[in-house]
C-alpha cells in the first residue's frame, strides 16, 4: 500500500486530493513539522529538502506535491485525472505549472515575510510586491475561468487538484475578493464528495 508523509494544511492536501479522487488506497503518515519531524534522520532518508509531502509506493519515493498528483494520475490513467487528449493534457500541465510558479510562490513570499523568516530578516515591502503578483495573476486565471467548471476540460484533472489548493491559500489571505470565477470554483471544487479539508479546517483539526 502506498504511503502519504504529510501533514494537515501543507500542500500534501493537493496529493491527498488526487489521491481520493482516484480511490486509491494509501496510508497517511502525519509528519509534524513543527516539532522538527521533518529533520529527522529517517525522514531526511526520504526527502533530503526536509519538506512534505512524500509518497512512497514500493521502493519508489516521491517528492514534490504537483509530482505526485501527476505520477498518481498517470499510475491511475483509466480513471481520467490526467486527460487522454495530447492537447489537453498540455494544458493541464501549462496551469499546473503555473499554480506552482505565478500563484503559489508569491504566497510564499508573503508567509517568510510575514512569520517563517526571523523578524529581522522581514521585508514588508516584499510582501506589499509579492500580493500584487499574485493578483495580477488570479486575474489570468479569473478571466479563464469565464464560463467553466474545470480549469481543463469538461472534468476534474491534475490542474484543479494542484491549483485549488493554492487557491484556497489565496482565499485565506483575503486575496480572492475581486474574483467571483475564482471564488466559485473554489467552493465547486471544496464541495466534491472527495476533495480533503480547506486549509482552515485542517489547520484546525491540528489544535484539537
Amino acid at each position: 500500500m502506498m504511503k502519504l508523509y504529510g501533514l494537515g494544511p501543507t500542500r500534501s492536501l493537493r496529493a491527498r486530493w488526487a489521491l481520493q479522487e482516484l480511490d486509491a488506497e494509501f496510508e497517511f503518515v502525519a509528519v509534524n513539522i513543527l516539532a522538527g519531524e521533518a529533520h529527522h534522520p529517517d525522514f531526511l532518508r526520504l526527502n533530503p529538502a526536509g519538506k512534505l509531502p512524500v509518497l512512497v509506493d514500493g521502493d519508489f519515493v516521491l517528492t514534490e506535491s504537483a509530482a505526485i498528483v501527476m505520477y498518481l494520475a498517470e499510475k491511475y490513467g483509466g480513471k481520467g485525472l490526467m486527460p487522454a487528449d495530447l492537447k489537453e493534457r498540455a494544458q493541464a500541465y501549462r496551469w499546473s505549472l503555473f499554480a506552482v510558479t505565478e500563484l503559489e510562490q508569491p504566497l510564499w513570499r508573503m508567509a517568510k515575510h510575514t512569520f517563517l523568516y526571523p523578524e529581522e530578516k522581514r521585508l514588508p515591502e516584499d510582501i506589499a510586491l509579492a500580493k500584487e503578483e499574485f493578483l495580477a495573476m488570479a486575474a489570468v486565471l479569473e478571466q479563464h475561468m469565464k464560463g467553466r467548471e474545470f480549469i481543463v476540460g469538461d472534468r476534474i484533472s491534475i490542474a484543479d487538484c494542484v491549483t485549488a489548493y493554492v487557491l484556497d491559500w489565496g482565499n485565506e489571505n483575503g486575496l480572492l475578493d475581486d474574483f467571483p470565477n475564482l471564488r466559485a470554483y473554489l467552493e465547486r471544487m471544496y464541495a466534491r464528495p472527495k476533495a480533503p479539508q480547506r486549509i482552515a479546517e485542517a489547520f484546525a483539526s491540528l489544535q484539537s
